[in-house]
């Protein structure tokens, strides 16, 4: 392991405080089935943290603390908006697994991939249309 991984980790921790806090509020403005995969989103991202705290302190490292508070894009007031901000939530997380699948150690690779594949079926679940043929990239022109 590396202090690179340790940092990479630590990252990773970053934007697990962040999925946590805006769960959290994304949460209290929901209701019903929405309220229902809100929690249950919360909850992984609960574990993903203490997994990813675990992980740093047993190789020696100091985890990342959360902030005090997060600066969101929008605080939601519907359920749309709420849907808005649990895909922007799961974006932000899979970018943060990103440079941990660059890891030289075997095991953080899978545990990264394995991340950001959950974050982005979570993702997917919130809102099932795709929109383009390769997330991330500009549509075709013309």
């Amino acid at each position: 392991m590396t202090p690179a991984d340790v940092e990479k980790l630590r990252k990773a921790l970053s934007a697990e405080h962040a999925a946590v806090f805006a769960y959290g509020l994304i949460g209290a403005r929901t209701t019903g089935s929405l309220r229902t995969r809100v929690t249950n989103a919360f909850d992984a991202h609960r574990a993903k943290r203490d997994q990813l705290r675990t992980a740093i302190t047993t190789r020696g490292g100091t985890p990342s603390e959360p902030e005090g508070g997060y600066a969101l894009p929008i605080v939601p007031s519907t359920s749309a908006q709420a849907i808005q901000l649990a895909v922007h939530v799961e974006a932000g997380i899979t970018a943060a697994y990103l440079e941990l699948v660059a890891s030289d150690d075997a095991s953080l690779r899978r545990y990264a991939a394995l991340a950001m594949q959950e974050s982005v079926a979570r993702s997917y679940s919130f809102r099932p249309a795709i929109t383009t043929a390769f997330p991330g990239m500009s549509g075709p022109t013309g």
